[in-house]
């Protein structure tokens, strides 16, 4: 993806004399493009752009922020910056470095299939025609059909030398259906509400397999008016991937992420049952837990080759055989909290600072297929794709709800449940972890609304 932006950064910088440590100029364009259909009616055909850029600048050892969608009005905005951060400077709780910003030059542009060209009104044809096959009987009362694809542009340099550019393509798609019998409805998605993320183009439309797909996802629908409610009991859970990536975001995400675990978050997204001595200390779950911050995994939502301050992103080993190793967290939260952290210093828009935020939070495969969980389990629940979710300021207690269950019994999986449900406490649940699928059952998905901060951004995420 070819990266091409308005502003003249490097011209912008060279003319700015003002007595700062650091200064960084992040310039970000956005394309956004929606196709939405429902009943195989058109609901939404759109496009929406953002361009702008952030300055940030170091002054006494404190940050300041501002920004401007004018490139005459950049001086004028670091001017701001900086008297933000003279003025800020005399209450910091912390005196940061430039060794938070370091230099860092590269590029990373997303992989996509180029040659496969879709127009509009094909993405269009192709959501009437999922909306059709999503149909499959009169008791199918609602069928919607949406996609949204992003490309991204980032540019960013900085006094002590960074020049980083990075060019990011993104879709999400979303297939529903919705059946009832008299007061009894049911709705099954494609793996959960806008699960199906992709780093990548239009290009993923064109699987095989597409409207075999959608073609369960409506059978499923009308099934479940028949099921028996979900039993109340303990017992042993198989989690699919596409209830796995909610899993792992509220429960392990969430509460690692280190400007909570400092009180950053406590007055909007809450805080974290974890504390600064557990890592290297708790033992998070069962020997076999491996969970990774990987920026790098093919088609994963959030890969990137460095942060948006310049931090080059690597995978990392946030929980190894169940302890507890590293949080997610910038250099700026690190340097506070002398705890290991990941290039996770992200923005969702030209116009937001960067804050501690989740990228692609992995649980590695294990040694099973799926046919070896489910004959190792005597009398248990296989749960797919989520519905709901609950969890504490603390991320300690939760909930989640499903759309699908299966019955398994003497490791043979029975019949299908309705309404199923699961609650745990965060540490006893992954202590409890017996068995993990092996890399024919992993499954890559994520979600673009993960919000967090004040204001508030909405981020992208990956989970496998």
């Amino acid at each position: 993806m070819p990266i091409v932006l308005d502003f003249d950064l490097e011209s912008a910088l060279s003319q700015i004399n003002l007595p700062v440590d650091w200064l960084g100029l992040r310039e970000v364009q956005e394309t956004t493009s929606t196709w939405y259909l429902r009943d195989r009616l058109p609901q939404a055909n759109g496009r929406s752009f953002s361009h702008g850029i952030m300055v940030e600048v170091l002054v006494n050892g404190q940050f300041g922020y501002s920004s401007t969608n004018n490139p005459h009005q950049i001086q004028q905005a670091v001017k701001q910056a900086y008297q933000q951060a003279v003025a800020a400077s005399r209450f910091s709780i912390h005196k940061f470095t430039t060794a938070q910003r370091p230099a860092a030059i590269g590029k990373y542009y997303s992989n996509s299939e180029k040659n496969q060209v879709i127009t509009s009104g094909e993405v269009n044809d192709l959501l009437r025609q999922i909306c059709e096959t999503l149909k499959v009987g009169d008791r199918i009362v609602q069928t919607s059909a949406y996609v949204q694809t992003t490309e991204t542009q980032v540019h960013f340099v900085s006094s002590n030398g960074s020049d980083l550019r990075q060019g990011f393509q993104t879709i999400a798609t979303d297939y529903a259906a919705t059946a009832q019998d008299r007061n009894i409805i049911q709705r099954r998605s494609d793996s959960g509400q806008m699960a199906r993320c992709n780093q990548a183009g239009l290009e993923v439309l064109k699987v095989e397999n597409l409207l075999e797909r959608v073609k369960q996802i409506g059978e499923q629908a009308v099934e479940l008016l028949s099921a028996a409610e979900c039993p109340t009991m303990t017992t042993d859970l198989l989690l699919d991937p596409d209830q796995m990536l909610l899993q792992i975001h509220e429960s392990i995400g969430h509460p690692l992420e280190l400007d909570r675990i400092l009180g950053d978050e406590r007055n909007y997204a809450g805080s974290s049952f974890v504390k600064a001595t557990d890592f290297g200390n708790l033992q998070y779950g069962s020997e076999l837990m491996n969970v990774t911050f990987d920026p790098d995994v093919p088609g994963e939502y959030a890969n990137y080759r460095f942060d948006d301050v310049g931090m080059k992103a690597e995978k990392e080993f946030l929980i190894k055989d169940g302890k507890l190793l590293r949080g997610l967290g910038s250099l700026e939260s690190q340097a506070r909290s002398q705890i290991l952290g990941t290039a996770s210093a992200r923005a969702c828009s030209w116009n937001r600072p960067t804050i501690d935020r989740m990228a692609n939070l992995n649980l590695e495969p294990g040694t099973d297929s799926l046919t070896d969980l489910i004959s190792s389990i005597e009398h248990g629940i296989y749960m797919q794709s989520n519905r709901s979710w609950s969890i504490d300021d603390y991320r300690r207690k939760f909930q989640f709800g499903c759309e699908y269950a299966q019955l398994i019994e003497n490791g043979k999986i029975t019949k299908t449940v309705r309404n199923p449900n699961y609650r745990g406490i965060t540490t006893s649940f992954w202590q409890g972890l017996k068995r993990i699928g092996d890399r024919s059952t992993l499954g890559i998905f994520g979600s673009p609304f993960c919000g967090k901060g004040e204001p508030n951004q909405v981020i992208r995420v990956g989970h496998a």
